[in-house]
C-alpha cells in the first residue's frame, strides 16, 4: 500500500491559529524583547560613558558601532549556519553570546575593553534577529503570517521601551552599569527555552528526526498522521555548499540586491536614531531625563508602526504599507528640525520610529516570503548583514555631524535622506515576484515519514 504523503508546508499555510502557534510567538517575541533591550541600552548610558571616559562625540559613535560590526558578522553567521544545524540551536547559542556579554559590558574599566565586549555581544544580537524571524515566519499561519512576524518582531521595539523606562528610573541612583547587570537575565531563561521552543519543522524533516517532527505536527494540524506517512517540503532544491549563490538565481538577483539597499537605509537610521536621539536632543535644549522620553517616544511608535503595518499588510501587501511608512518617516524627521510645542515632537519622535524601526521590522517579513525555505535564514541572514554596515555608518555619521556643529535642523534633515533612498528601492522591487509569497519552484523535496527511519 503507498504511504500517505502530506505537503508541510501547505498544511502550515492553511492552518487555523492554535495554542501552538501562540507559544511560538510568545517565544520569540521574549527573546526579541531582550535583544532590543541589549542594543538600545548603549543609547541610553551613552551621555554618561561619555562624560566618565571623556569621550569625543566620534569616539562614541565609533564605540556604538562596535555591538553593530559584531551584529553583521552575527547575521551572516549563524543566518548560514542555522540551515546546517537547526534554528533552535542557533537561538540559544545567540542568546548566550548577547546576554553574557552585555553583562560583563558593566565590568569594563574603559573604552577599549567595553568595545571589545560589545562586538562579540553583537555577534549574537546580529544573529538571532533572522533567526527568529524565519522561525515565526515558518509557523505561521498564510493569511496572518506578516501580522505574526510583526507582533514578534515588536519585541525589538519593547526592549528599547524598556530600556529607557529602567534608565530614566534607575540610572540617577545606580549609575549606567545597573543597564547591563540586567542583561544577564536570560542566561537564567536558557533551560527553559531550550525546553519549550520548537525547532524549525522544515529542518526536523530534512534531517530525518521523524519522531520529533511528528510530534509538532500533530499540534498543527488536529489530523492524525501514521508513522508511514512521507511529507513533502514545497520548496526550491538548492545545491548543497552554495546558499548564498541561491539568492541571486532564478530571478532573484535585483531584488536581493534592491532588499541590501533597503536594509542598509533603514539600519543606518535606526542606529542613527537608536544611539544618538537622546544625545541630540540634549543639544537642542533638553534636559537628560525629557531626551530618554523621546527615546521612549521613539520606541511606542516602532512597536505601534510594527503591529499595525503587518495587519495593514496582510489586508493589502508590505510593499505599499512600507513606502507609505518610510515617506512619512522622512517628513517626520524634517519636522523634527523645527522648533514645535513639545507634544508635536513626541508625536513625530513617534512616526520616526513607526517609519524607520516599524519598516525595518516588515522588510524582515518581506524578506522571509520572498525565498524558499531550504535558505530563508540566508537570505534574511546577508539581507540583515548588509544591513549593518549601514547600522555601523549611523552612529559614526551622526557623531561626525554633531562634531561639526550644524545648525539642529541640519542634523535630522541628514538622517531622513536614507529614508527616501529606502523607500526608492521598494519601489523598486518587482511585486510580481512575491506574489502569494512564492518564488519559483523545482521539485518537491520528499522526506520518507517512518518510525524506522
Amino acid at each position: 500500500m503507498t504511504a500517505q504523503t502530506i505537503n508541510v508546508n501547505a498544511v502550515i499555510d492553511k492552518a487555523k491559529f492554535t495554542p501552538f502557534h501562540l507559544s511560538v510567538v510568545l517565544w520569540c517575541l521574549m527573546i526579541i524583547i531582550f535583544d532590543g533591550y541589549d542594543l538600545i541600552i548603549y543609547g541610553v548610558a551613552l551621555p554618561l560613558l561619555m562624560e566618565e571616559w571623556a569621550l569625543t562625540s566620534v569616539q562614541a559613535g565609533m564605540l556604538a558601532s562596535a555591538a553593530l560590526t559584531g551584529m553583521m558578522f552575527g547575521a551572516m553567521l549563524f543566518g548560514m549556519l542555522a540551515d546546517k544545524i537547526g534554528r533552535k540551536n542557533v537561538i540559544l547559542i545567540c542568546v548566550a553570546l548577547f546576554s553574557g556579554f552585555t553583562f560583563l559590558g558593566s565590568f569594563a574599566s574603559g573604552p577599549v575593553e567595553f568595545g571589545l565586549l560589545r562586538f562579540v555581544a553583537g555577534l549574537g544580537i546580529g544573529g538571532v534577529m533572522p533567526n527568529l524571524v524565519a522561525l515565526t515566519s515558518e509557523y505561521a499561519p498564510k493569511k496572518m503570517r506578516a501580522t505574526l512576524v510583526a507582533v514578534m518582531f515588536s519585541g525589538y521595539a519593547v526592549g528599547g521601551i524598556l530600556s529607557a523606562v529602567l534608565g530614566k528610573l534607575l540610572i540617577a541612583d545606580h549609575g549606567w552599569q545597573i543597564m547591563f547587570n540586567l542583561a544577564g537575565i536570560p542566561l537564567l531563561l536558557l533551560p527553559i527555552i531550550w525546553k519549550f521552543l520548537p525547532e524549525s519543522l522544515t529542518y526536523l524533516v530534512k534531517k530525518g528526526h521523524t519522531e520529533k517532527a511528528h510530534t509538532i505536527f500533530q499540534k498543527i494540524t488536529p489530523e492524525v498522521v501514521a508513522k508511514d506517512t512521507q511529507l513533502v517540503l514545497n520548496e526550491e532544491q538548492t545545491p548543497e555548499g552554495a546558499p548564498v549563490k541561491a539568492l541571486f538565481q532564478n530571478g532573484r538577483a535585483i531584488s536581493t540586491f534592491l532588499f541590501w539597499v533597503s536594509f542598509f537605509m533603514c539600519l543606518l537610521i535606526v542606529y542613527a536614531l537608536g544611539s544618538w536621539l537622546p544625545k541630540l536632543m540634549i543639544a537642542a535644549g533638553y534636559s537628560l531625563g525629557t531626551s530618554l522620553s523621546f527615546l521612549l517616544a521613539l520606541n511606542v511608535g516602532a512597536m505601534l508602526g510594527a503591529v499595525g503595518g503587518g495587519i495593514l499588510a496582510d489586508k493589502f501587501h508590505l510593499k505599499p504599507v512600507i513606502i507609505t511608512m518610510l515617506i512619512s518617516g522622512a517628513l517626520a524627521l524634517v519636522g523634527l528640525g523645527f522648533n514645535s510645542p513639545q507634544p508635536v515632537l513626541y508625536l513625530l519622535v513617534a512616526i520616526a520610529g513607526a517609519a524607520s524601526i516599524g519598516s525595518q521590522i516588515l522588510l524582515y517579513s518581506y524578506v522571509a516570503q520572498f525565498y524558499p525555505l531550504s535558505v530563508r535564514s540566508t537570505g534574511i541572514g546577508w539581507a540583515s548583514a548588509v544591513g549593518r554596515i549601514g547600522a555601523i555608518v549611523g552612529p559614526v555619521l551622526t557623531g561626525a555631524l554633531l562634531a561639526m556643529k550644524l545648525p539642529h535642523q541640519m542634523n535630522f534633515l541628514a538622517i531622513a535622506i536614507p529614508c527616501i533612498l529606502a523607500a526608492a528601492a521598494v519601489i523598486l522591487i518587482k511585486r510580481k515576484a512575491f506574489e502569494d509569497g512564492k518564488a519559483p519552484i523545482a521539485q518537491p523535496h520528499v522526506v520518507s515519514y517512518s518510525a524506522e527511519k
